[in-house]
C-alpha cells in the first residue's frame, strides 16, 4: 500500500505512487462506483462533480492500514479520523484552480486515487498543480488507474481539473491534523459565541483606538479576539491588554511570567484559527514555545486540543 512515495516540494509539497493499491485493495474502490449511493451534485462556476460519502463502505482494516501509512509518510500526527469521497466526472465537467486551505475542524491532508481504467490522453480530467491562480501548470498528475496523488492542505496549494470527455473516478481519502479537529472547532466556537468586544476592560480602549487608527483592521479584529479569550478565561486587565499587544505586534509578551505567558500565545493561536485557517507552521513554533511548560488549570481545555500530547 502506497509503496515507493515519489516525493516533490513545488509548486507545493506533494508525493505521488503509481501502483498504490493491491489488486483486491482497488476491487474494493472500484465497487463504490456500482453502487446505488447517494450523490451530492456539485454544477457551480469552476467546481463541477459529483460526490458520495463512502467512508462507511471501507472496510475499517483498509482505512486503519491507509491512515497508518499516511502518517509514515507525512510524519504528521494524524488522529483516528478518516473521511473518504467518491468523485465522479462526466463529460464536459471541469474543476477551476483553487487551493483548499485547512479551515478551523478541516482536514490537513488528503490523497487522491485515480481509477480510471484505459485512460487515453484525449480523455482529460487531467490534475494540475499551479503556484498561484494566474500561474503556468507546474506540475501534471494524469488520471491513469491506481495513481494516487497525496498533499497537505494550505493557502497556497492551487490545483485543478481539466475537462473530461469520459466519465473520471476518483476517490478521496481526508485526515484531520490532532491539533485542527472538529472538536477543537467546536471548542473555539462556543468561546467566542456572542462575541462582543464591549465586554472588554476599559483599561484596553484608548490602546485599542491607537491600534485601529493605524493598524489594518484584520489584525486588530484578530488582537481583540484574543483579548476576548483572555478576558472569558478569567484574566485580569493587565493580561487582556498584554494579549491585545502581543496579537498585534505592538509589545512581545515577557516569558517570565509562565502563566501569563502560555495564555497570551493560546489566545493568539485561537483568534487566529476562528479568524483565519490553521498553518502547520505557525502551529510547530506554538508547540516548540509552550514545550516543556506547566498546564494551567484554566487553559487545560483550550491547551489539550490545540496542543495534545501526541501518544
Amino acid at each position: 500500500m502506497l509503496l515507493q512515495p515519489d516525493h516533490h516540494l513545488h509548486p507545493f509539497p506533494f508525493f505521488a505512487v503509481d501502483a498504490a493499491f493491491s489488486e483486491e485493495q482497488c476491487a474494493v474502490l472500484d465497487s463504490l462506483f456500482s453502487q446505488d449511493n447517494a450523490w451530492q451534485h456539485r454544477d457551480g462556476a469552476f467546481y463541477r462533480c459529483s460526490l458520495s460519502d463512502v467512508t462507511t463502505m471501507i472496510p475499517a482494516t483498509f482505512q486503519t492500514e491507509i491512515l497508518a501509512r499516511m502518517r509514515d509518510i507525512t510524519g504528521l500526527p494524524l488522529v483516528d479520523r478518516v473521511l473518504v469521497t467518491a468523485q465522479r466526472m462526466l463529460p464536459g465537467q471541469v474543476i477551476g484552480i483553487h487551493s483548499d486551505r485547512p479551515l478551523l475542524g478541516y482536514e490537513l491532508a488528503r490523497l487522491v486515487v485515480q481509477l480510471n481504467k484505459d485512460w487515453q490522453a484525449e480523455h482529460g480530467g487531467v490534475l494540475e498543480l499551479f503556484a498561484s491562480p494566474e500561474g503556468e501548470v507546474m506540475f501534471s498528475v494524469n488520471p491513469e488507474y491506481n495513481k494516487a496523488f497525496g498533499f497537505l492542505l494550505h493557502a497556497e496549494s492551487y490545483h485543478g481539473v481539466t475537462e473530461v470527455t469520459a466519465p473520471r473516478q476518483t476517490v478521496v481519502f481526508n485526515f484531520w491534523h490532532e491539533a485542527n479537529t472538529p472538536e477543537l472547532d467546536a471548542h473555539i466556537q462556543a468561546l467566542f459565541a456572542k462575541l462582543h468586544f464591549s465586554e472588554l476592560p476599559a483599561a484596553l480602549d484608548p490602546i485599542a483606538s491607537d491600534a485601529e487608527a493605524t493598524l489594518p483592521e484584520e489584525v486588530t479584529f484578530r488582537a481583540g479576539t484574543a483579548a476576548i479569550a483572555l478576558h472569558r478565561w478569567g484574566y485580569d486587565a493587565a493580561t487582556v491588554v498584554t494579549g491585545y499587544q502581543h496579537s498585534t505586534g505592538i509589545v512581545r509578551c515577557d516569558s517570565s511570567d509562565a502563566e501569563t505567558y502560555a495564555a497570551v500565545l493560546l489566545a493568539d493561536w485561537v483568534a487566529y484559527l476562528y479568524r483565519d485557517s490553521f498553518d502547520l507552521v505557525r502551529w510547530e513554533i506554538l508547540r516548540g514555545e509552550l514545550e516543556g511548560m506547566e498546564r494551567f488549570p484554566r487553559l487545560m481545555p483550550t491547551w489539550q486540543l490545540c496542543v495534545p500530547v501526541w501518544r
